[in-house]
């Protein structure tokens, strides 16, 4: 009997030394390297739905459907969409002032110059050539989120206000295509708000500034005269659930710990922003 309790106590033993030995194995070393490769960042490896835009994360059927998360629109008449328009009318003073112009270059996705839109609310430079992750995490979450506004823009198809209005926006070459693209809800605020959510948790000693910027990113888009304050607030819903689908994702969650890899070197190498932030502050401020 006490040869059998011995036994039966080496065995989980004789195990635990047995799995240490093969998690030193070169073979498991191997295949740790493999699990924890860094995803692509080369447009050739990742694809792209156009020219200069990646594909996201996510195929078409995980995004979330704004249509099922969103209520309707504030309807014609209603106090909701009074509320809109007292909005609408209030920030247009603000088209000529500097916010006006921070306005603008929001407008603009473009990359790599989007990558410098929360270059002063991180203190960081955020380049290409710096912190590939961490751009490759904002090109494709702009798509995710960006995607995942058009069940409800294309069932509601409501009209954008400089188009009811008759006025000018703040980017007068793209009205044609943006007055038959819905308005309800912002695709600018969704993934702009996505990047402050994924942004801030790689630096959460930036929170308030990070989300301060996403925020004011979303708000460009009223002053803008592209959207109704309904529409940004709506799209801010949908931004959330993306990121939040996110991170069941392998490949993003991965690509995660990669740019906070690099989030960390570019600070330790003191790499801060170099566009003016005092004047983006100034743009800014209430």
């Amino acid at each position: 009997m006490a040869l059998e309790l011995n036994s039966r106590r080496l065995i989980p033993l004789a195990l635990a030394a047995l799995l240490s030995a093969c998690a030193g194995s070169p073979l498991s070393q191997q295949a740790s390297a493999r699990t924890e490769a860094a995803p692509p960042t080369a447009p050739s490896e990742i694809g792209e739905l156009r020219p200069g835009m990646l594909r996201g994360y996510l195929d078409r059927a995980a995004l979330p459907d704004s249509l099922a998360l969103l209520p309707a629109p504030p309807q014609p008449g209603s106090p909701a969409a009074a509320a809109d328009e007292a909005t609408y009318r209030a920030t247009r003073a603000l088209l000529s002032t500097p916010r006006g112009a921070l306005a603008r270059a929001d407008a603009q996705l473009s990359f790599p110059a989007a990558a410098s839109t929360f270059a002063c609310a991180a203190q960081l430079d955020i380049t290409p050539e710096g912190t590939p992750h961490l751009v490759t995490l904002m090109r494709r979450t702009l798509v995710d989120a960006g995607l995942s506004t058009y069940g409800a823009k294309d069932h509601y198809k409501r009209q954008r206000p400089f188009a009811q209005h008759k006025d000018a926006s703040c980017t007068p070459d793209e009205e044609g295509r943006l007055a038959k693209d819905g308005s309800y809800p912002s695709g600018h605020a969704a993934l702009g708000w996505a990047w402050a959510l994924v942004l801030t948790e790689l630096m959460p000693d930036r929170t308030n500034p990070l989300l301060q910027r996403g925020y004011a990113f979303g708000q460009s888009r009223v002053i803008c005269g592209v959207h109704w304050q309904s529409d940004v607030e709506a799209g801010r819903l949908i931004g959330s659930a993306a990121v939040a689908r996110l991170h069941a994702d392998p490949v993003f969650e991965a690509q995660m710990r990669a740019a906070g890899q690099e989030v960390r070197a570019a600070r330790a190498a003191g790499r801060g922003p170099t566009k003016d932030c005092a004047a983006e502050a100034a743009a800014l401020k209430p």
